[in-house]
């Protein structure tokens, strides 16, 4: 009886040691099958977080895990804001934060596409001008399927440099063989180190450049600056020195921006003409789909995007994209787009577009395209 009892506690010690080893099998086997198809990546990570701006589902960014810079008083800000110039400033960094304070709220929701791809620095970067319709672009080439964009304007090349192409690749969306992956900053065309910061990250980089009449854009730049500071002086005391007996004041940055050839010759020095391709704003508006299939052409892309996509919208005075599958409305830039421009003095703007002529033909020949400003 006694070895039989011993037979059967060894048999049964088998029987669980068996148990142990199929069940320990079956999870490994679960772990490396979820690994294999990708869930693993899903998971949690302590340096990333889903950005979720302008709807785009398909970006992460790189937490910054570096002290913030001291905040400035009061009197130093108030000093700031007396500029026009500094809203652009102050506002591009607060876009940026937003962008990643924003992202953190989604980390519950990670979609499954999110897990493939890789993470690329730009093959091409919008890089101007503010207010000529940069905004409108990006949305318009972001529902092509070839094109995965950053939502926000990184401001890397003119701002966050020394944070490291690592940072800057790190915000970019995934991307599969074939896409493209793009980014916009306005600020760039007009930022003296940025050509050769580029370069160094990629010499090949295409480069996009929206241009707008620069009469009307420094009055659109005018208008924007004032909406967010209502306490702005006038236009002509702004464009003009010594008001309307002066000539016009090149020191305001909203003059500067429409300066394209000179902002283009220093571009020039490191890149090629046939690397840029100039979209005009104003054709952007009248004639989108006709705009946009040169972008397509010019980044090697099949032309997808066409005149089925868009709907003018009156009220706004600018095309939209028309309602895409599984919305319940069309897609339009926001509120801030389209504002209605303050009245200018007749003999302010004319100025204004004698001073601009030369540099427009100037432009016009270096980039080989008469936009038709005078």
């Amino acid at each position: 009886m006694g070895c039989g009892g011993n037979r059967v506690r060894f048999n049964f010690g088998k029987v669980l040691s068996k148990v142990s080893v199929f069940f320990t099998m079956v999870l490994i086997f679960t772990y490396f099958f979820y690994c294999l198809t990708g869930f693993c990546d899903s998971a949690p990570r302590t340096l990333y977080s889903q950005a979720a701006a302008d709807g785009d589902y398909d970006n992460q960014v790189q937490l910054d895990l570096r002290p913030p810079p001291p905040l400035r008083s009061g009197a130093q800000l108030q000093n700031r804001t007396a500029s026009p110039d500094v809203p652009q400033v102050v506002d591009a960094v607060e876009e940026l934060q937003q962008y990643e304070q924003g992202s953190e709220k989604e980390t519950n929701s990670i979609p499954v596409s999110n897990t493939y791809g890789t993470k690329r620095l730009p093959n091409a970067i919008i890089i101007g001008v503010k207010k000529g319709g940069t905004r409108a672009l990006l949305e318009f080439l972001r529902i092509h399927p070839d094109v995965r964009a950053f939502g926000a304007e990184p401001h890397f090349f003119d701002r966050f440099y020394d944070r490291g192409l690592e940072w800057y690749r790190n915000l970019m969306p995934r991307t599969l063989d074939g896409q493209i992956t793009m980014e916009k900053t306005p600020s760039y065309f007009v930022t003296k180190e940025a050509p050769s910061r580029v370069c160094t990250m990629n010499c090949q980089t295409k480069l996009i450049v929206v241009v707008r009449d620069p009469v009307t854009r420094v009055v659109s730049d005018y208008t924007q600056t004032l909406t967010k500071n209502p306490g702005l002086p006038s236009f002509q005391s702004l464009a003009l020195r010594n008001s309307s007996a002066g000539p016009i004041d090149t020191t305001w940055s909203a003059v500067r921006i429409g300066l394209y050839a000179k902002h283009l010759e220093n571009w020039l020095r490191y890149f090629p003409l046939s690397h840029f391709l100039f979209v005009s704003g104003e054709r952007l508006v009248s004639d989108p789909a006709g705009e946009m299939g040169r972008v397509q052409d010019f980044l090697g892309l099949k032309r997808v995007i066409s005149d089925k996509h868009f709907y003018f919208n009156q009220t706004k005075g600018f095309p939209c994209l028309k309602k895409p599958e599984g919305s319940s409305r069309p897609r339009c830039l926001g509120k801030s787009k389209g504002r209605p421009h303050p009245q200018i003095p007749a003999e302010v703007l004319q100025r204004l577009r004698d001073f601009y002529r030369p540099f427009n033909q100037r432009f016009y020949q270096m980039c080989g395209q008469n936009f038709g400003w005078d």
